[in-house]
């Protein structure tokens, strides 16, 4: 899967976003209280929403829910399109960002050392009819080098069923697919959720982790 790719197989911005959401609450739940791949804040600026993917490794991905639109970024650290390969970064990734969405590029958390850290950007302002990409002149012609692909798989593939099987692989232990499906199809947290997920979790910690992502609880 390349950036190209996924202009045509990512969710509309509402449904990436309930996306986001489901898959921060349903990992909130599975580990409460420890690192987490994927996070999101639904006070991360004024008025701005923000997911987060963060693989331990060095690689990141976000996105930016803003009223000017939708920004995703992600920095494959392995990438020869990484910045820290000529100390800029590489041409055409952040070229064409509209001037409203713009201002993350330079967010203090996407950058180091006052480097935007991009190895790719995809944005949607709203109105467009779809998701849009920089022109960019990939190494040897590989738009899959700059690991846009990888890093946003479960967004493109969607579903409680890739998310089921990331998070176990990821937890390497069995997770609940009914559990996972009411989330993604905008359950509130209840006892019989949380417990289905996590076995043996009280379900005021569990509460806690979700609704600190935005979530709601149930009874």
């Amino acid at each position: 899967m390349t950036a190209e790719h996924l202009l045509r197989t990512l969710p509309a911005p509402a449904d990436l976003r309930a996306q986001c959401r489901a898959m921060a609450a349903a990992e909130a739940v599975l580990n409460p209280d420890g690192y987490r791949y994927h996070a999101f804040d639904p006070a991360w600026a004024e008025g701005v929403e923000a997911y987060s993917l963060r693989n331990g490794a060095g690689d990141e991905c976000d996105a930016v829910f803003s009223p000017e639109g939708v920004l995703l970024r992600g920095f494959d650290h392995e990438s020869p399109m990484s910045p820290y390969v000529e100390d800029r970064p590489w041409p055409g990734v952040l070229d064409s960002v509209p001037a409203p969405l713009a201002r993350w590029t330079a967010e203090p958390a996407f950058t180091a050392d006052g480097m935007p850290a991009f190895t790719f950007c995809l944005w949607r302002e709203p109105g467009d009819d779809g998701w849009r990409t920089g022109e960019i002149d990939y190494p040897g012609g590989d738009p899959a080098e700059d690991g846009s692909g990888w890093l946003l798989h479960l967004l493109a593939d969607g579903g409680p069923e890739a998310f089921r099987d990331w998070a176990q692989h990821y937890y390497d232990r069995p997770v609940d697919l009914a559990a996972v499906r009411a989330l993604f199809g905008g359950s509130p947290l209840t006892p019989g959720i949380a417990a289905a997920l996590h076995a043996g979790l009280a379900f005021d910690r569990a509460a806690a982790a979700v609704a600190a992502a935005g979530w709601p609880v149930g009874d």
